[in-house]
């Protein structure tokens, strides 16, 4: 027998059987010889050294093997982490899996779990405990375990205090709560998180379950052009930026440099020193310890400081003028698109004076109606503030920028606003945060302030900030029969979440209740195609097929959610209301759709009951989640089938699920030709009510030149994309992606 110091630091016997036992857990039904990490004890073994580091030094030895051809070595490394994290909280807490009920007894009396948990009788939590799998935690590679052991457990005093079972089994309690068989449900909710077949944003996975945590994603507001309303918004984006919300702000509405104020002609400093302070908010306030808060700041490209907007990140020019930790975002219509086609002027104005003369807001028009104003205030030579230029020379500045620093984002306001199942009663401005979740939103107007006795007292009318709650539907793990009871369980998740959160803002509370907005996207679409056999360029009609299935399942179960618990408030007067989904009316799919007869059913549930949500869908980017559940971010190619992933704290594998047998039919993102990549985008996005977070990668290796990244954002807007996200460039004779970033808030 060898000597070990055991957690106590009792030098105590090695158990050689008890590590073996592990090992072939690790690497049970894998293609790894396991005798090649059995054989690491010997080399690292010397007197004196804990259990832990012997438990780390094959965990670190597994990951060190994983390889293109050896690829499994990634899912033992995950299996031996998962276990050594199970050794780690027994030791901490006194158990392990099997007292669930003394898991929430314990946490809620230490104040870190939600007491509502403890809502539910002994007996249901027993029931809840007979179900767990504790097995179902060897079915993370070491990506998704390293991220969820270290990012997603519940610490106390800076000690892992749960299990990754426990997590999904009390999400499922809480978002079942209000369920009159809520045993039932919860049961079904922990089955489809536990089996990765739903994969939760991360506001819900790492809040869900604490007291008072916030669980929606995606905020957007709008900023009036007053004093008032500016530290407003401000004051709102520190609360959502608080709570770990990504925001978006419209500063369209405030007045440009050089314009009147207060009757002082060139008072004006313009959108960039209130964009700084917007910066200076995001960075000073940290989102629950994790990261600087995240902000997208919006313009319109007919606003006289979009020139200068376009400079706030750039090296060159006055550093006082620089937002270097905001996300820049342009909004534009099919009138400038039209003029940077066809090399034509495009005029500049200021919003203030175009107020003043008008009395209109010109960012709060889309389409014909927005062409009109437009055309008319362009005519108009008595305008103190205006500027002509080409519009082809403002948009080849947009494509500089991005390839210098990934953004702008670009936002086609018109494709948007024409797909708003809303547009009854409002108008999308804009993208959020990672341009994929947008609807109707509003400034809040009407700043007064008096007293009562020793009191000061503020009153505002609200107005609307976009609010959405995400979860990603996991296709590397589904089969294409199981589309219709999971994204019933997605539509029941999010419309459940939505009654359990309240947000950190009023407008935003008011959104939620008014529009019900809710987002199921979907992860591992490359893993999909590859499970099977599709070659990316030939499955553009499949994946249309696929995404409209998913959409008439979305709509239907919204629809019997409606008969269970009544529609959403603004659902009269709306596209849905009036028959016309997706820009089409019952006839369009009677005719055209291969799911005719699910169709007519559909059209028949809203009709007799409307429907329960005003927003359903949305692609996120999942960048991080998509870690944790093993599969490829969003809809997008893989970045790479095979590569590891160096930081501060070592060394993590990054592999495609099907690399083994399928690897050939994961095309590179960089190989994908852009102009494929845009059409597959749009024909995802046409059965999207909300986005899809389209990035667009350009291998600078090619000879890529301006005119083809030109081309493809000109095929985005043509082809009805409502956003475009990062611009990534692999630098040349690198195979490194430039502007990599990812949004935390909208990962799921």
């Amino acid at each position: 027998m060898r000597q070990v110091i055991n957690r106590a630091g009792i030098q105590e016997d090695l158990d050689i059987t008890k590590i073996r036992e592990k090992l072939i857990k690790a690497c049970d039904g894998l293609e790894v010889n396991m005798v090649q990490l059995e054989s690491h004890i010997d080399s690292i073994y010397q007197d004196g050294i804990t259990t832990q580091k012997i438990q780390e030094s094959l965990i670190n030895q597994a990951v060190s093997m994983v390889s293109f051809e050896e690829p499994d070595w990634t899912y033992a490394a995950g299996r031996l982490l998962m276990m050594e994290t199970e050794r780690e909280v027994f030791h901490k807490r006194g158990f392990s899996y099997g007292n669930f009920y003394d898991t929430i007894s314990k946490l809620t009396s230490l104040n870190c779990y939600d007491n509502r948990l403890l809502e539910y009788t002994k007996e249901e939590i027993d029931i809840l405990n007979s179900i767990i799998e504790p097995e179902r935690d060897m079915l993370y590679d070491y990506a998704g375990a390293n991220m969820f052991v270290n990012r997603y457990l519940l610490k106390y005093t800076g000690k892992i205090f749960e299990l990754p079972q426990e997590v999904f089994m009390c999400i499922a309690m809480l978002l079942a709560i209000n369920e009159k068989n809520r045993v039932e449900i919860a049961i079904k909710f922990y089955n489809a998180l536990s089996l990765k077949k739903i994969s939760l944003a991360t506001p819900i996975l790492a809040n869900l379950r604490l007291p008072k945590g916030n669980l929606s994603s995606c905020f957007i507001t709008a900023i009036d052009d007053n004093i008032e309303s500016i530290f407003y918004n401000i004051d709102t984006i520190a609360k959502i930026s608080k709570n770990g919300g990504g925001v978006g702000v419209n500063i369209s509405r405030i007045r440009a440099k050089d314009s009147m104020v207060n009757g002082y002609f060139n008072a004006s400093g313009g959108v960039v020193p209130w964009i700084r302070i917007i910066n200076d908010t995001a960075v000073a306030v940290n989102q629950q310890g994790r990261r600087a808060g995240a902000v997208t700041v919006a313009i319109d490209s007919w606003h006289l400081d979009i020139e200068r907007f376009l400079e706030l990140q750039t090296e060159n020019g006055d550093q006082r003028t620089k937002a270097y930790d905001i996300y820049p975002q342009v909004v534009v219509s099919d009138l400038f698109m039209r003029r940077v086609e066809n090399n034509e002027p495009w005029t500049l104005v200021d919003p203030y004076e175009i107020r003043q003369k008008y009395n209109i807001e010109l960012c709060e028009f889309y389409g014909k109606e927005f062409e009109n104003f437009y055309l008319e205030i362009e005519k108009d030579t008595s305008l103190t503030l205006r500027k002509v230029i080409n519009a082809r020379e403002l948009f080849k500045e947009i494509m500089k920028v991005q390839i210098e620093t990934g953004m702008p984002y670009i936002f086609f306001k018109d494709n948007a606003n024409r797909a708003n199942h809303n547009d009854h009663i409002g108008m999308i401005g804009n993208g959020n945060l990672c341009m994929e979740s947008f609807s109707n939103f509003a400034p809040s107007k009407n700043f007064e302030e008096y007293t009562e006795e020793r009191k000061g007292i503020r009153t505002v009318d609200l107005g609307e900030i976009h609010t959405c709650n995400l979860v990603s539907m996991n296709l590397a793990e589904m089969a294409r029969w199981e589309i219709p009871e999971i994204v019933d369980l997605s539509v029941r998740i999010l419309d459940n979440t939505i009654d359990l959160t309240k947000t950190p803002i009023k407008e935003s509370d008011r959104h939620n209740n008014k529009y019900r907005t809710i987002g199921v996207g979907t992860m591992g679409l490359a893993d999909f195609m590859a499970n099977n056999y599709m070659i990316y360029e030939d499955s553009l009609d499949e994946i249309d097929n696929l995404y409209e299935e998913i959409a008439l399942y979305t709509i239907k179960s919204s629809a019997l959610l409606a008969k269970e618990r009544g529609c959403y408030p603004a659902f009269k007067g709306s596209k849905w209301d009036r028959g016309i989904f997706f820009g089409k009316d019952k006839n369009w799919y009677m005719t055209n759709s291969k799911f005719n007869e699910k169709w007519n059913e559909v059209f028949n549930l809203v009709e007799t009951y409307g429907i329960r949500n005003g927003e359903l869908s949305a692609v996120a980017p999942n960048t991080s989640t998509s870690l944790l559940m093993g599969a490829t971010a969003s809809v997008n190619p893989t970045f790479l089938r095979f590569f590891i992933e160096k930081n501060q704290k070592g060394a993590v594998p990054r592999v495609v699920k099907y690399l083994k047998d399928r690897a050939w039919f994961y095309p590179e993102f960089k190989n994908v030709d852009p102009e494929i990549y845009i059409k597959m985008m749009s024909r995802i996005g046409k059965w999207i009510t909300q986005g899809v977070s389209m990035e667009l990668l350009f291998d600078l290796n090619k000879n890529i030149r301006a005119k083809d990244i030109y081309n493809t954002l000109l095929t985005a807007w043509k082809e009805g994309c409502k956003s475009v996200y990062y611009i990534r460039t692999i630098q040349k004779d690198t195979n490194i992606a430039k502007n990599k970033e990812e949004c935390e808030s909208c990962s799921g």
